[in-house]
């Protein structure tokens, strides 16, 4: 028999999620020396090697790669065993794994961050910000507990809770003439100078879809990866671009940027709460809709 335990799956799983024995081991709420000696016991009971070690690198081995899916799932209904043996009792405790788009975590977390402290003081959280596509996926496959992004999410398998409206702005350049007498029409011949994210930002398909009379040519021989470096882009004059409301405030500190408003209506994407259907954590995840909710507003109101 190998017999294997709980807390040696949950040691593996922090490895391979930092491939660090340190950042592990910090993760895990351990020492690394602890760490370190439950792993090798675990690669003895299995009789194979799980990683490889080389100076401070650390690489998986083809085995570890084959048991991880099975040990996130076994883990993964270990924490819906514990979540309905929780109910009744206080929500929004121990370990919860919330994901979060790039375009919204800056802004979002520093204000969500104390409230979910104050509300939830035996709240475990812990963060991904990830693209859309990854944040679905680690959910679908129980990675996460739930995810902050945009409607519209293509899965038959989520339940969403809409949270708040975010009014989409433009960034330009401060001196730039073409934006002298805002507001700016969507069809305006001056967003062919419009800067995109990468493919895979929901914020890219959404500023696709808001110019969608124009055609983004500024582009082509950029492949920015955040809205601040974007934001920098603009500010230096290589074109504009599209920015959500709730970083039009930050974003108003930066030398030599300007903030227009769209013509009415001003378009705007719907920020969400979303999770498993069968998800254990339901009621958690409705109260921290509700939270985030009454944050969102109060920020964009603000």
């Amino acid at each position: 028999m190998i017999g294997l335990t709980v807390r040696q799956m949950h040691y593996f799983d922090a490895l391979a999620q930092t491939l660090h024995f340190g950042r592990a081991a910090k993760l895990a709420g351990v020492s690394q020396p602890a760490l370190s000696s439950q792993i090798a016991e675990m690669e003895q009971r299995l009789n194979c090697r799980l990683f490889e070690r080389g100076g401070k690198s650390v690489r998986m081995t083809d085995e570890a790669v084959a048991l991880l899916p099975r040990i996130e799932r076994i883990l993964a209904d270990i924490r819906d065993v514990e979540t309905t043996a929780r109910r009744g009792r206080t929500a929004m405790e121990g370990r919860f794994r919330l994901g979060i788009i790039p375009t919204v975590a800056p802004y979002l977390l520093p204000r969500a961050l104390p409230e979910l402290k104050k509300h939830f003081p035996a709240l475990l959280l812990e963060l991904r910000e990830a693209v859309t596509t990854s944040l679905v996926e680690d959910t679908a496959s129980r990675k996460l507990d739930a995810f902050i992004a945009a409607l519209p999410l293509d899965h038959p398998g989520l339940t969403t809770e809409a949270l708040f409206p975010d009014r989409f702005f433009l960034a330009v350049p401060a001196g730039d003439p073409a934006f002298a007498s805002p507001p700016v029409p969507p069809e305006s011949p001056a967003l062919e100078r419009l800067m995109l994210l990468e493919e895979g930002h929901c914020l890219r398909e959404q500023a696709l879809a808001v110019c969608g009379n124009v055609r983004p040519v500024a582009m082509a021989s950029y492949g920015a990866t955040s809205l601040t470096t974007l934001l920098q882009m603009v500010a230096h004059g290589l074109g504009v671009t599209l920015i959500p409301e709730m970083a039009a405030g930050p974003a108003g500190t930066i030398p030599d940027l300007k903030i227009v408003p769209f013509q009415e209506p001003m378009p705007q994407r719907m920020i969400c709460l979303a999770w498993r259907r069968n998800n254990a954590r339901h009621g958690e995840c409705v109260e921290l809709a509700k939270i985030i909710r009454s944050l969102g507003a109060a920020m964009l109101a603000a």
